[in-house]
């Protein structure tokens, strides 16, 4: 037992916590817990798979806490627990009509650019990606709508709007991250920056951001106006975060959260807000949409980073390895650093010596990296469904919790 406790001890110095937990009376081998949340992850020595917990941010030294431990298998249990029989709504199914000529659409606003211009922004706006975006902005629409008046499902003018605003800001973003880093793949076809290069590139992702922003005025509402500003902020900030890395390896996950957020969750969590203040829903509602799109958002992109390491180019579309031929230290090898603490100067090196991109993926293939991160992954759907439960049941409702499963389960 002396030499469980010390093994204990070593692992909550790591994550800078003075305290000792147990569970059902027995001692836990590791105890992770992500700066700024109530998230502890746990793993057993009894028990050879991990789970995760929530307990209040503040702790007592030397006390045993008495938390409820969550099961990734129970995330379909999750899904369908409402008061409503199980049914299978296709989230998509719902939104058919506005996402098949969304695109269209786009490209209409898009067309006063040059001919030049035109086919350089034309080139990423084939109807071949995902649309993921502008689907859950939809979906929210339709749901926020019912819930403030039950007979009212049809999607706003404006909200329409702000579908196509997020797939324009997210498809801008796309352009210039492959100018970033130079990029020679994109949905399966030679990146756009390959093609017309770099300078033409970053002018075509400006002009699609340019008339976003004209889009968004038209709305002529100040409040959507400082929301969606905040998610382009948002998304530099996120791209100069992601060009450093903490020295302090404690900082390092808290980095990694807050970059994923401003990169990839506020478009969903700000976009979902928006749209629920265009439904006159109550601030209460407004906070709920908020919080289903950060959750969903970084949910999505751990699940991204993980099929990094998971998948191949051919499914992908692009890739794998990417992030760590970029120097980027992703869920997946900030897990495996635990384990393997030699991880820590690749990743403050940017694994830029030869073989350490082959050692990284051998260090998270060993790991439990990629398990983990589908837990946190997991845990932020399982919040991203506490939410949206909230509002009042519907198709809609239904369709974004099912929309979480498709999230979490995923190939590319």
């Amino acid at each position: 037992m002396a030499a469980l406790r010390s093994r204990l001890h070593r692992s909550l110095l790591r994550f800078q916590l003075n305290l000792a937990a147990c569970r059902d009376g027995r001692w836990l081998r590791s105890f992770r817990k992500y700066e700024g949340t109530n998230l502890i992850h746990t793993t057993s020595i009894f028990v050879p798979s991990a789970s995760f917990m929530h307990i209040p941010i503040y702790h007592q030294p030397s006390s045993c806490l008495q938390v409820r431990v969550f099961n990734s298998s129970s995330i379909k249990d999750e899904i369908h627990s409402t008061t409503k029989p199980r049914e299978i709504i296709d989230p998509h199914r719902l939104v058919e009509e506005q996402i098949s000529s969304l695109t269209l659409q786009i490209k209409q606003e898009l067309q006063g650019a040059s001919q030049e211009l035109y086919k350089l922004v034309e080139y990423y706006f084939d109807g071949q990606g995902k649309l993921f975006r502008p689907m859950v902005v939809l979906l929210m629409s339709q749901a926020c709508n019912q819930h403030h008046d039950f007979s009212q499902s049809l999607i706003t003018e404006d909200q329409n709007k702000i579908a196509m605003i997020s797939e324009m800001i997210h498809t801008a973003s796309l352009i210039h991250d492959d100018v970033i880093d130079a990029a020679d793949t994109r949905r399966g076809k030679t990146s756009i920056n390959m093609v017309w290069g770099q300078r033409m590139s970053i002018l075509a992702g400006d002009y699609v951001i340019s008339i976003a922003s004209m889009l968004l005025a038209r709305i002529r509402n100040d409040q959507i106006v400082i929301i969606l500003s905040q998610v382009i902020e948002d998304l530099v900030r996120g791209e100069f975060m992601q060009l450093g890395s903490k020295e302090d390896e404690s900082e390092r996950f808290t980095h990694y959260l807050r970059k994923t957020f401003k990169k990839t969750a506020s478009l969903l969590a700000n976009s979902c807000q928006a749209v629920s203040i265009l439904a006159n829903c109550p601030e209460e509602v407004t906070e709920i949409a908020y919080q289903y799109g950060k959750n969903i958002g970084i949910a999505f992109q751990l699940i991204d980073d993980l099929l990094d390491f998971t998948s191949c180019d051919l499914i992908l579309g692009k890739p794998t390895a990417a992030d760590l031929k970029l120097g980027l230290a992703t869920a997946p090898v900030l897990f495996a650093a635990q384990d393997y603490p030699e991880l820590n100067s690749l990743i403050m090196r940017r694994f830029s010596l030869d073989g350490d991109v082959e050692t990284a993926r051998h260090l998270v293939a060993k790991s439990d990296g990629v398990e983990e991160t589908r837990y946190l992954a997991n845990q932020h759907g399982r919040e991203a469904i506490k939410q949206i439960k909230l509002l009042k049941q519907s198709e809609s409702q239904q369709a974004l919790i099912n929309l979480i499963n498709t999230v979490l389960t995923r190939k590319k």
